[in-house]
């Protein structure tokens, strides 16, 4: 029978070859497979194939009913989903997709040969950019959630193959463990992971009992060198620079010497362009912000030796023909959430070892290669030695959109490579609350489903529905990252259009969406710049912010604060929309933002605090020994205005329990008597416990009314009487108990009634030693033994102890010896037992 594609004519010189029988072997018998493969086997050019090749035949043996279904496979950048299409359609030109080969095969109807001529084999779907395609599909991996979520079965699909799986970006993990859920519902798909290496976590998780096929690399020898230079990490402009030009140099030099193209590492878009500037060899670049032609000219050979510039990319998901020469920075760009300032953004570090590693591999495909590593062997010693999993770092607010869709909010239930940390899962759930795209309880509502299946940031989405068409042009610069001023940035028109129609195809959803916004139903009537400020306000309220008096600084609603840069167009603006905001470090003692605004629209204050909303608080402060009291209005964190005013008790009692948790009940200069009875209240909430208080914990509103309302009114603490306020605070019935657990006083032989005194903890007693003659045992208060200070005559301290029996019989001798000559007028008895209890000497006793 025919195949649709020629697995010999596509595989050749590919080391997975090897392996394509024992995958489609172990994909028959269990219908999950995992593929170890490192970068250069060919996995992605050859595997997806093979698996159409096997589902067509499934089809022919009637083990499925109609044409064979579409094999998807996720690559993790667009880029690489782009180039891995082109290569397999390369290859497979004059198969039955292709123009010289007739559809005769069974395994194949009529109405499939048809489509295939239609729209050929091969396609790729991404952002942006679509190729039909009727047997194996190329796409990224949010694509493929969003298939998921629009269609669960994924009708028309065979088969999932997610590659690059140890990259642990975090759409991949996501797609992984939806696409897992559904090949436990569907006997009929099969499921296969492709990875250069197992992740340390293994997939027994999410795919518990899967094969595992190995194929081995096959790499000529490589020779690696260090060429450390001080400005790698370094934050200084003129340093940093001149790192760039060490970089250019290096390949400059090392093409020169070996004659063969060379492959320079650097972590962003912006580096790779300086970079490739500064070579003096035919440079090309490589990042995603290329155009698909400037892409393919970067990936093409061409004639004569080159410099390719590009980003981590080029790591693993594709291979870049002709190099053998590797430069690399040493360095990543990762995305990176600031929990303590609410921000996220990429963030430039060293790079791991594992990636060190695979970028080295790159230089050994075609023959011995050579690494020059841009930094020290001991800087490398020093690198993390594993890719962190972007889950685990990065902002989850799409995340957790698509698991509650999915039916499994904050990710419970769902099987991932590594949960998510609670705290990012909280955050993004109060930003999806915000925008009403989630139920308190994290379900999704109806405008959550909206936004989950737009092709967009669940806040862009919610802007781009409020605000309609004339809200692209911004919306589109804020999801390319432009930086400057938003309503004059130019955006890429096919981004522009893209969510133009985005929003006709939505305009239904418009109209329950504008009620939340006040300014929204008049934006079309407005300017781009105004439009800009409300789109991005819309966006991320928690970014509007408000200049701080005539300074560069400017306080976001969210809390944090950020500098303003001259060269954006926006100095003096009073508010601002924040696009992008980055950090730069913690901020000073003295006060200096801790961040960069990068991106941002002026907006009016009527439009800032119309996305936001205005709230009215009291605060209450305890100061100068009274309660000073205002009344704030604020959006967010930005405080609008802040007056004098009188409060309640109600709004009394928190800035009083704040005051008392500070400096105790002391700050009411409580009399002996409150204070005894504050003592043996804490005595016994710590020695009998419920329903006993400690007086200084109980939220004072409820033991302290009357005296707050005294105290709203400006009256000092210390005036005011604290015992009929302690009273209210025991317990009944139990507080008939009071003197029994805890009495305020002890009878002692004598007949005295010396005071206890429960400020220690413990209950203790002073009283002069000849007043216990005859105790024998110490008594208890709520079960603790009396400490008793036994006095002299004069007062003084002769013996401490809890055990009178243990005194009576030793230590009380030799306090006699010595007392009853300096006291003699004083009764010392051989047997204090039996002897009379007395305060008298023994001429009055």
């Amino acid at each position: 029978m025919a195949y649709p594609f020629d697995l010999e004519k596509i595989g050749a010189g590919l080391p997975v070859a090897q392996s394509i029988p024992q995958i489609v072997r172990e994909l028959r018998q269990s219908r999950r497979c995992i593929v170890e493969a490192p970068p250069g086997t060919g996995k992605t050019t050859l595997v997806p194939p093979a698996v159409a090749n096997l589902v067509a035949e499934d089809a022919a043996r009637g083990q499925k009913t109609g044409a064979p279904g579409r094999v998807i496979v996720t690559g993790p950048r667009r880029l690489a989903v782009r180039a891995a299409a082109d290569r397999l359609r390369q290859l497979s030109a004059g198969s039955v997709g292709g123009t010289n080969t007739a559809d005769t095969s069974a395994a194949i109807t009529s109405d499939a040969a048809r489509a295939r001529k239609r729209h050929g084999l091969v396609g790729h779907r991404m952002h942006g950019d679509s190729v039909a395609g009727t047997a194996v599909e190329f796409v990224t991996p949010a694509v493929l959630v969003r298939m998921l979520l629009s269609d669960p079965a994924l009708d028309g699909v065979s088969a999932i193959i997610l590659d690059e799986v140890h990259e642990r970006q975090l759409d991949t993990d996501l797609a992984l463990a939806f696409a897992a859920e559904l090949a436990e519902l569907r006997e009929d798909l099969y499921l296969l992971v492709m990875s250069a290496t197992l992740p340390a976590e293994g997939f027994s998780r999410v795919l518990p009992g899967a094969p595992v096929v190995s194929t081995p690399a096959v790499t000529h020898p490589t020779e690696v060198s260090y060429h450390p230079h001080p400005g790698r990490m370094s934050t200084e402009p003129r340093r940093r620079a001149a790192f760039w030009a060490h970089l250019a140099q290096l390949a400059d030099a090392a093409v020169a010497r070996t004659g063969h193209s060379a492959l320079v590492f650097a972590p962003g878009a912006r580096e790779v362009d300086e970079v490739a500037y500064l070579c003096q060899t035919r440079a090309f670049r490589l990042h995603g912000r290329l155009s698909a032609a400037e892409q393919r000219a970067a990936m093409s050979e061409g004639s004569g030796p080159r410099v390719v510039v590009a980003t981590s990319i080029a790591e693993s998901a594709l291979t870049v023909p002709g190099v053998r020469v590797v430069v690399d920075s040493g360095m990543s760009r990762v995305p990176r959430r600031d929990a303590e300032r609410g921000m996220q953004g990429l963030v430039t570090v060293s790079e791991t070892q594992a990636t060190a590693e695979q970028r080295a591999g790159r230089a050994g495909r075609e023959g011995p290669g050579l690494v020059l590593r841009a930094f020290s062997a001991q800087d490398y010693r020093h690198f993390d030695a594993d890719i962190t999993p972007e889950i685990t770092t990065t902002e989850l607010t799409q995340a957790a959109l698509w698991m509650a869709e999915w039916g499994t909010p904050l990710g419970v239930g769902l099987k991932l490579l590594t949960p998510p940390p609670r705290a990012g899962l909280d955050t993004a759930g109060e930003v999806l609350l915000r925008l009403g795209a989630v139920e308190a309880d994290g379900s999704i509502t109806e405008l959550g489903r909206r936004l989950a299946r737009l092709p967009l940031d669940p806040r862009l989405g919610r802007a781009l529905l409020a605000l309609g068409e004339p809200a692209a042009e911004a919306l589109a610069a804020l999801a390319a990252g432009l930086p400057g001023d938003l309503a004059r940035a130019s955006a890429p028109r096919s981004e522009v259009r893209r969510l133009e129609r985005l929003s006709w195809d939505a305009s239904a959803a418009c109209g329950a969406v504008h009620a939340r916004s006040s300014g929204a139903g008049s934006a079309r009537r407005n300017s781009a710049e105004r439009t800009a400020g409300l789109a991005v306000a819309l966006a991320y309220p928690e970014r509007v912010a408000r200049r701080e008096g005539n300074t560069d600084q400017y306080l976001l609603a969210g809390g944090s604060r950020a500098q303003l840069p001259a060269d954006l167009g926006l100095s003096g603006a009073r508010w601002l929309a924040i696009g992008e905001v980055t950090r730069v470090g913690s901020p000073s003692s003295a006060g200096r933002a801790g961040a960069t605004i990068r991106s941002a629209a002026r907006i009016d204050e009527a439009d800032a605090l119309g996305s936001i909303g205005v709230t009215e608080r009291y605060s209450v402060d305890w100061a100068a020994s009274k309660l000073q009291a205002r009344k704030v209005l604020s959006t967010g964190a930005i405080e609008l205005s802040s007056t004098p005013t009188r409060v309640t008790a109600q709004q009394a009692a928190p800035a009083i329990a704040q005051a008392i948790a500070r400096e105790g009940l002391e700050l009411f200069a409580p009399s002996a008597k409150a204070r005894a009875l504050i003592e043996r209240l804490r005595f016994l909430h710590a020695q009998v416990g419920a329903p006993w208080p400690d007086p200084a914990a109980v939220d004072p509103f409820g033991w302290l009314g009357p005296e707050l309302d005294q105290l709203a009114r400006g009256k000092s603490p210390g005036s005011i009487d604290l015992y009929p306020a302690l009273q209210r605070l025991l317990p009944w019935p139990e507080a008939t108990r009071l003197d029994e657990l805890a009495p305020a006083r002890l009878q002692v032989p004598s007949g005295s009634h010396p005071r206890v005194d429960y400020s220690t903890g413990v209950p203790v007693v002073r009283v002069k030693l000849q007043e216990c003659f005859g105790l024998a045992q110490s008594p208890t208060c709520a079960g603790v033994p009396v400490q008793f200070r036994l006095l002299s005559p004069a007062g003084r301290d002769l013996a401490i102890t809890s055990d009178l029996a243990s005194f009576w019989a030793g230590p009380y001798h030799q306090v006699r010896s010595e007392m009853r000559g300096r006291y003699p007028k004083h009764p010392w008895p051989d047997d204090p037992w039996n002897a009379q209890a007395t305060a008298r000497t023994k001429r009055r006793s």
